[in-house]
C-alpha cells in the first residue's frame, strides 16, 4: 500500500513540476493614421451644397474596403485633445466620409438644407483606424 501511495505521489509531483507557464502577448493589428485637411483642400460641388476633400491613404487597399473595417474620427471642435466619430453634426454642418481603394473622401454638408456650406477656416485633423477582419461567408 505504501508503494502504491509513494508511486502515486511521485507521479503527481512529476506531473505538476513539468507544467510550464506560457505568457502569450497578442499584438494589436489595428493601424491608425492621422491626416490633416487644410482649408484650401475643400472643394465645393457645382450646386454649392457640399464641400469635398479627398485624402490619399495607400494603406487602404481593396481588402480594407471590401472586408475589413474603417473607423474615422474628427478632432472635436470644442473639446481640444479629443476626437468624435463620423458621421457627426456640429453647428448645422454634417461631416461624413466615403472610403475607396487608396483613400477617403470627406464631405461637409449643411444639415439645415442651406445651399451654401461655410468653408472651414482652420485645418481639421482626422484619425483613421483600419481594423483587420476575416471574411467568414
Amino acid at each position: 500500500m505504501k508503494r502504491i501511495l509513494l508511486l502515486l505521489l511521485c507521479t503527481t509531483t512529476l506531473g505538476l513540476v513539468s507544467c510550464k507557464k506560457e505568457t502569450i502577448i497578442q499584438e494589436t493589428e489595428n493601424r491608425t493614421i492621422i491626416v490633416t485637411i487644410q482649408p484650401s483642400q475643400w472643394k465645393a460641388t457645382t450646386d454649392n451644397r457640399t464641400l469635398n476633400a479627398e485624402i490619399l491613404i495607400p494603406e487602404i487597399d481593396a481588402i480594407n474596403v471590401d472586408i475589413e473595417g474603417i473607423l474615422v474620427y474628427r478632432d472635436h471642435p470644442v473639446n481640444a485633445g479629443s476626437y468624435i466619430q463620423l458621421p457627426f453634426t456640429f453647428e448645422n454642418q454634417a461631416f461624413s466620409y466615403e472610403q475607396f481603394e487608396g483613400g477617403l473622401s470627406f464631405d461637409i454638408q449643411n444639415s439645415n438644407f442651406a445651399t451654401i456650406v461655410d468653408r472651414p477656416t482652420l485645418p481639421i485633423r482626422f484619425k483613421v483606424v483600419l481594423i483587420p477582419s476575416r471574411d467568414i461567408t
